[in-house]
């Protein structure tokens, strides 16, 4: 039986999809009730909205790990050790870029624009996640940069890097959020990864290879 003052055309999953873009596009602090409400459609009354999620806290934190299981996924290949350490790097900054400015959601990445995303400190603890996972990513960008290190294929000192294409990673957003063609950054992704050929170039020529 369905649940009293819940519109029949109410669907959860549905509605998960609909706030997470409106999460996405506006964050936490700008996205009001009122305009969840409206955007999850079917007409859903106040006391439907915190039946089905709780609260507005609640329903992003859904929308967040719905973000993390699948748009986020795409730096993943940086902890694939089965990867060379800059493909990895290259990969994920390519899958992203593409990711960020495709059609069918809002532009750029919810993990990087999160940072903005709860400004007042009363809210800042809702983007605990999201900051989690920009700290976790750029875990994953140091790692590939020690692989190479490691590996003989950069210089010792070449810990810089990783910041880097953490910067570069993070600064996607705003230009997806810009408008700036996919491949007009994807070709600046050739650019950035310059920078871990010539370190490599320099260890090379220091070595005598």
């Amino acid at each position: 039986m369905a649940q009293m003052g819940r519109p029949r055309s109410f669907d959860r999953d549905q509605a998960i999809e609909q706030a997470l873009h409106l999460f996405w596009e506006h964050g936490y602090d700008a996205t009001s009730l009122s305009q969840l409400k409206a955007g999850l459609g079917g007409g859903i009354s106040a006391p439907s909205f915190y039946a089905a999620f709780g609260s507005k806290d609640a329903l992003f934190q859904e929308c967040v790990q719905r973000y993390l299981a699948t748009f986020a996924q795409v730096t993943e290949c940086l902890w694939d050790e089965n990867l060379p350490p800059r493909l990895s790097i290259e990969t994920a900054l390519r899958q992203s870029a593409s990711m960020q400015c495709e059609r069918g959601h809002p532009k750029g990445c919810m993990v990087a624009l999160g940072v903005m995303s709860a400004p007042s400190p009363e809210n800042a603890r809702v983007t605990t996640a999201l900051t989690q996972s920009r700290l976790r990513t750029r875990a994953g960008i140091a790692a590939c940069v020690q692989r190479g290190m490691a590996a003989g294929q950069l210089p010792t000192n070449a810990h810089a890097l990783a910041t880097v294409f953490d910067s570069f990673l993070q600064g996607i957003s705003i230009l997806a959020r810009d408008g700036v063609g996919h491949e007009v950054i994807d070709a600046a992704i050739s650019h950035v990864m310059l920078s871990w050929d010539i370190s490599a170039a320099t260890t090379a020529v220091s070595r005598g290879h």
